[in-house]
């Protein structure tokens, strides 16, 4: 299983980039029978499923839950995750509240353990207590699973777009 991490406030242009990069990385995840994995939620979580599908990847949506039914999204992750429940071929609940920081960073870390590579839409800079794209790329590294750090020429973050990483 291949997944992707990344920071929350990518540019919407940065998120056209890596989508057109993500597609041709991961036909040749497609190729070898690999299934992609991805939280639910706006920007790239989205962008990861469309290039998933362009690819022929078979993709797992993984959505929140609070005592066994499907929890309230915010408004932006909840029209995301709609596209995103179309664009897999399975769904996995898992039970962690998406309105807790804590909770979703160890939501994270149980779905890389399942994962046999990450792929990393990273800047390299560290975690801020807020951003927990290097925390998880620390973590995935440290349980020995292979990680990809993409950062496309042009990329770039919108401060304050969004807090919290997919």
């Amino acid at each position: 299983m291949i997944a992707v991490v990344g920071h929350g406030d990518l540019a919407p242009w940065t998120l056209a980039l890596l989508e057109e990069e993500l597609c041709a990385r991961l036909a040749r995840c497609a190729e070898a029978g690999r299934t992609g994995l991805v939280r639910v939620g706006q920007g790239l979580p989205v962008a990861f499923g469309r290039a998933a599908k362009h690819a022929g990847l078979a993709m797992v949506a993984v959505v929140p839950t609070l005592n066994r039914v499907p929890a309230l999204l915010r408004g932006p992750d909840r029209l995301a995750a709609g596209e995103l429940l179309l664009l897999s071929e399975q769904v996995r609940l898992v039970e962690y509240d998406p309105a807790d920081r804590d909770a979703c960073v160890r939501a994270d870390e149980r779905l890389l353990r399942a994962c046999a590579r990450v792929v990393a839409i990273w800047d390299g800079t560290a975690s801020n207590g807020h951003d927990t794209t290097a925390h998880l790329v620390a973590y995935a590294r440290s349980h020995g699973i292979d990680v990809e750090v993409l950062w496309p020429d042009g990329a770039e973050r919108v401060p304050g777009l969004r807090e919290e990483a997919p």
